[in-house]
């Protein structure tokens, strides 16, 4: 693929992705996962502006940043003081959460001018794909009073707006279960774990539109707790769903601590070989063992 320097929306639709993210710490080091997080930003054409479905802005509402200089937010505790100083001063794009609006309808979206900003779903990711912070940054708040097929469907919705120039992210993890973690499983699965993020790359490589049906694996309880971090997986199952002409590939994958799954995927775009070596981070000691403060 050409980079963005020689390509434009014009050409085909921007293309999407759903990143694991994983451990805040992901933001400070290099390891498989961010070179690949850095390859994906490298790959793209250059968007209009970035908007990201986050596991860490989950409310009652569906609702857009409309800010045009949304803060950092530190959602997390326990973690040492350089990752507490890490800023990514993109700027907003306010106009953007009118057009997302529009293209959901009849879906009411509200505009958030002063309540969130980019939380660290989005800038530990950003932070290495774009590390210049000089693209626009909208986030979408996940709605969390709706069902599964809902976000399905709005991550559909969400189509028209790669034609206009916007690269849609999605930042979770499939797998993730908190009270399961095992440090010392720095880049293992548990059994359980590897069947569901399997079963889930099958879903999403082949047919999409079934994401939502993954709540009948047997899997399902233990892998997705709950469901925070899961959902915006479904948005981008819903942007290949409705984008039946571009292939949706995996971009890195991988187990951390047992019970979290860092795969992570690309649509409309042919994914970079990834050539980084090591994989998740030992936890600071005031971490707590289960890891609630992530």
């Amino acid at each position: 693929m050409t980079t963005g320097q020689n390509s434009t929306a014009a050409d085909r639709p921007m293309p999407a992705a759903f990143i694991g993210h994983g451990n805040p710490m992901n933001a400070l080091e290099v390891n498989r996962y961010t070179t690949a997080w850095r390859a994906f930003g490298q790959a793209v054409p250059r968007p209009r502006a970035i908007l990201v479905v986050s596991a860490h802005w989950y409310i009652n509402a569906t609702a857009v940043t409309a800010m045009p200089r949304p803060r950092t937010i530190h959602d997390f505790y326990g973690f040492p003081p350089e990752l507490f100083q890490v800023q990514y001063p993109a700027p907003g794009l306010p106009e953007l959460a009118t057009e997302v609006s529009d293209v959901v309808h009849p879906t009411w979206v509200g505009a958030d001018v002063d309540s969130w900003g980019i939380d660290h779903g989005t800038w530990s990711v950003l932070a290495h794909a774009f590390p210049d912070a000089s693209i626009p940054v909208v986030q979408l708040s996940i709605n969390a009073d709706k069902p599964l097929d809902h976000h399905l469907e709005l991550g559909a919705k969400l189509a028209p707006l790669r034609d206009r120039g916007v690269l849609i992210v999605a930042s979770g993890n499939v797998v993730h279960n908190l009270s399961g973690m095992n440090w010392k499983l720095a880049d293992d699965g548990f059994d359980w774990a590897q069947r569901f993020d399997e079963e889930a790359k099958e879903r999403m490589l082949t047919d999409p539109t079934e994401f939502a049906t993954l709540d009948a694996h047997p899997d399902f309880r233990r892998a997705v707790p709950t469901p925070d971090h899961f959902i915006p997986a479904l948005y981008l199952a819903g942007l290949a769903g409705e984008a039946r002409s571009d292939s949706t590939d995996v971009l890195v994958d991988g187990y951390a601590y047992g019970s979290l799954s860092m795969t992570a995927y690309t649509l409309g775009m042919s994914c970079p070989h990834v050539a980084g070596v090591g994989g998740s981070s030992q936890p600071p000691a005031s971490v707590p063992p289960d890891g609630s403060n992530i």
